[in-house]
């Protein structure tokens, strides 16, 4: 079977490599190709690559290629982790959003949006050319904003697009910690749009037990959202949000964060994998090695702005596991190409699950997996305070793509000043101005 990664010189690759190592059943993955437009990255990456294989006889074969035509056909799997702009694009975003006093961040408020405006176009062009030339390939999104591109890459792609996020699940798996249950045998009742949702309960042996966490407050704050939020706003709630509500209900003093940090997530990340990869291009430098040292730093000082806000300091160990996107990718390949049944949360279209929301709109829920691909379960309605945020950021979500479809700049505009975290039509209006001289990807707004 062969995957085919799309930002294979990505800096996250070899953990989607690593999972795949352990992977010895019959139907596995055989051959991997990555694709990336840097072919300095790519050689990089390849390294690591090369270096995780050593000593593993089963280990899949690994190419490379800058051809996207290439790189697709006979794929059976396309994951999709492309970066529009880089993080020097990243970067950028964050600073004309913080100049202007809102959030810059690349999948939340005004930092979002512009990495939208710039990123589904390309997305678009990918899923015509998985259409044309690898039409029975599924794909799996982790291109950010997931939920957006994901939906983008639907309107050509249908089901056959799946967006994946590790923040749910890494969300389940704290909380189950907690009230010592076991992850995988819980059911977690998760439900709203990529990077805006909320755990609502968690059942175990058919019995919901969240409400024996919100009442113990030892309890609820011992872990990283109940740090992060308080325990009395989760009480309030009766839920525990997904870390990047955290940019909503204390929106200004992330904003504040961000403003007064000695840089922002993005330009951290810029400078922290622009000296990995300068380090890679040396003769002899341990590639592995390298990697994981680098990975150790950038996991530890993940949303550091937001613990500050929240004044609770650096993350605990056990905090620093992720949901690991991939092995929900894993999980979700095996389910399909072995109709190894399962259940996972991910971004698909909505059918009838939210009534809310119409059918081709794109959500974060809990979901069965087959060969027949990835089926949204039934949920309980959303309270009305996520109602209103959902529904306002996916209308910010459509509003970006009718931007991009038609190439209106009223309408990319009207994105920017309907969305909650931005405050006057003032400002959307320079946040335009201010993105399109930025960024050469969105030259067709200038006009």
């Amino acid at each position: 079977m062969k995957l085919t990664i799309l930002g294979g010189g990505g800096f996250r690759v070899p953990l989607v490599y690593g999972a795949l190592l352990g992977d010895h059943a019959e139907g596995r993955v055989t051959h991997v190709t990555l694709h990336d437009l840097d072919e300095g990255r790519l050689s990089a990456i390849a390294r690591v690559l090369a270096d995780q294989a050593e000593g593993v006889p089963d280990a899949p074969a690994v190419t490379a290629t800058a051809d996207l035509d290439e790189a697709l056909r006979g794929a059976d799997f396309v994951f999709s982790a492309i970066r529009v702009g880089g993080l020097e694009g990243r970067a950028a975003d964050e600073r004309i959003a913080l100049a202007e006093g809102v959030l810059g961040q690349e999948t939340v408020g005004a930092g979002g949006i512009a990495y939208g405006l710039r990123t589904v176009p390309v997305a678009v062009r990918i899923a015509r050319r998985i259409a044309e030339l690898a039409p029975d390939a599924w794909v799996i999104n982790f291109t950010n904003p997931a939920g957006l591109v994901t939906e983008a890459m639907s309107r050509v792609l249908g089901d056959r697009v799946v967006g994946i996020c590790d923040s749910p699940v890494g969300l389940g798996r704290r909380v189950a910690r907690v009230l010592g249950a076991n992850p995988d045998e819980a059911w977690i009742d998760y439900v709203g749009l990529n990077h805006l949702g909320w755990l609502r309960g968690l059942r175990v042996g058919g019995r919901d037990v969240l409400p024996r966490l919100l009442a113990d407050e030892e309890a609820l704050g011992s872990f990283e959202e109940g740090r992060l939020f308080g325990p009395e706003w989760l009480r309030s709630l009766g839920a525990i949000p997904n870390e990047y509500l955290h940019y909503y209900y204390f929106n200004r003093e992330a904003v504040h964060a961000y403003r007064t940090a000695e840089r922002t997530r993005g330009a951290y990340l810029r400078d922290q994998q622009g000296a990995f990869y300068e380090e890679m291009g040396k003769p002899g430098t341990p590639a592995l090695d390298t990697w994981h040292r680098t990975l150790a730093d950038r996991e530890a000082t993940y949303m550091a702005a937001n613990r500050e806000a929240a004044g609770i300091g650096e993350r605990d160990e056990e905090d620093l596991e992720s949901g690991g996107y991939e092995k929900v990718a894993l999980a979700l390949m095996r389910a399909i190409a072995r109709d190894e049944r399962t259940t996972l949360i991910l971004n698909v279209r909505n059918g009838s699950t939210l009534s809310v929301l119409d059918a081709d709109a794109v959500i974060e829920v809990p979901c069965l997996v087959d060969a027949n691909g990835a089926h949204p379960v039934s949920v309980a309605p959303l309270p009305y305070h996520a109602v209103g945020l959902v529904t306002a950021v996916k209308t910010v979500e459509r509003e970006v793509l009718a931007a991009v479809e038609s190439g209106s700049r009223a309408t990319a505009v009207k994105a920017f000043a309907l969305h909650p975290l931005v405050d006057s039509v003032s400002v959307a209006r320079r946040l335009v101005e201010g993105y399109t001289a930025e960024h050469p990807g969105l030259a067709w707004l200038r006009s």
